[in-house]
């Protein structure tokens, strides 16, 4: 007899609130067993964890929120790191060699993959165990994309929860991949400590293609590919952006964003990466700037949440959904403004 079997065994003899204790003492088991195993490291149950938060059952929502509340205490003990890049800049390849680097030295690394897609397409979970492929077979990672659940928004609560349950894991390093340049760069900056910015030899190209905003999020940016025939182009091209920060806003205060050339072939420059990120956590550490990114950070999430909850709530309600679909065919037909139609939705 299956475990499956056993229990509806059990059932088929009790009342429905001896039921209800049941089902309580089974999910409370398992709780129990993921917080032990989380708190011990172990990858497998971490994944476990992490697919329970994404649940869309109310059930393993409300078991996910319990574990996550459990291993609370837990959390915060890492640096959280947002890498981005332009197409081609060799994201993937620099996260793998970065992050090897990181973990033969000791450090347990997470790599979370931003993905707005992956609910449509069934994710880049192969993906990015392939483009890293060595990183992911090392016991010190753990690579997992972030699925955003069809929206940007999405990405605060499910990439947030993740980032949380692998530092209860003890990872110590979280390397946020964003996919692509544009609206996720600015969500990831929101929940990261530090934020990298990947880019390729000729500045004056680059710029033609890259928006102001995005260079102004990042605190330190990787001239990528710095190697062979390429590194004295790479070189010039890091002086070029050097001057181009002294016109922008800088990413953090009491920071001044720097610029270096990295090789993830020949794995140069990353030294000097990792080097940079220790002085930035301990500049922005000693000023009280990386506490109150934090809390701001918290606090933004909050506010983000309540707008989703508030959201969904409103178009829980069928009469709303039917005004909804009353009015936006009045809007079609021209027969009222946008304005006066939320006006009318909301004082009805």
């Amino acid at each position: 007899m299956s475990v499956k079997d056993g229990i509806e065994s059990i059932h088929d003899g009790m009342t429905f609130s001896r039921r209800k204790r049941f089902v309580k003492k089974v999910k409370d088991n398992q709780i129990d067993r993921l917080y032990e195993e989380i708190s011990n490291g172990s990858r497998l149950h971490l994944s476990k964890a992490i697919t329970l938060l994404e649940s869309t059952s109310d059930a393993d929502k409300a078991a996910g929120q319990q574990l996550l509340q459990k291993l609370l205490p837990k959390t915060g003990n890492s640096i959280r790191i947002g890498i981005t890049g332009v197409p081609g800049a060799g994201k993937s390849t620099f996260i793998e060699a970065f992050g090897l680097k990181l973990a033969e030295a000791g450090h347990k690394v997470a790599v979370l993959a931003i993905d707005p897609s992956s609910t449509i397409t069934g994710g880049s979970i192969l993906g990015d165990k392939t483009r890293m492929e060595v990183l992911a077979r090392h016991p010190n990672a753990f690579i997992r994309p972030s699925p955003s659940s069809g929206t940007l928004g999405g990405v605060h609560k499910k990439t947030r929860e993740t980032m949380l349950l692998c530092e209860a894991a003890g990872f110590d390093i979280l390397l946020i991949e964003t996919v692509g340049v544009g609206q996720s760069e600015t969500v990831v900056r929101g929940m990261v400590d530090m934020f990298l910015l990947l880019v390729l030899t000729g500045a004056g190209d680059e710029l033609q293609g890259m928006k102001k905003g995005i260079m102004e999020l990042a605190d330190a940016i990787i001239v990528h590919k710095a190697d062979g025939d390429n590194l004295k182009l790479a070189k010039k091209t890091v002086k070029e952006f050097k001057q181009l920060l002294h016109f922008l806003q800088p990413a953090t205060i009491g920071w001044t964003s720097t610029v270096m050339p990295v090789s993830s072939l020949e794995r140069t420059g990353l030294d000097t990466v990792w080097e940079t990120i220790l002085s930035f956590q301990r500049k922005m550490t000693e000023s009280g700037v990386w506490e109150q990114r934090r809390r701001s950070q918290t606090t933004d999430w909050f506010h983000s949440m309540i707008r989703d909850r508030l959201i969904d709530s409103f178009f829980a309600d069928q009469r709303k959904k039917e005004q909804v679909k009353t009015l936006e065919k009045q809007l079609n037909e021209g027969n009222v403004t946008v304005a006066n139609a939320v006006e009318k939705l909301f004082n009805s």
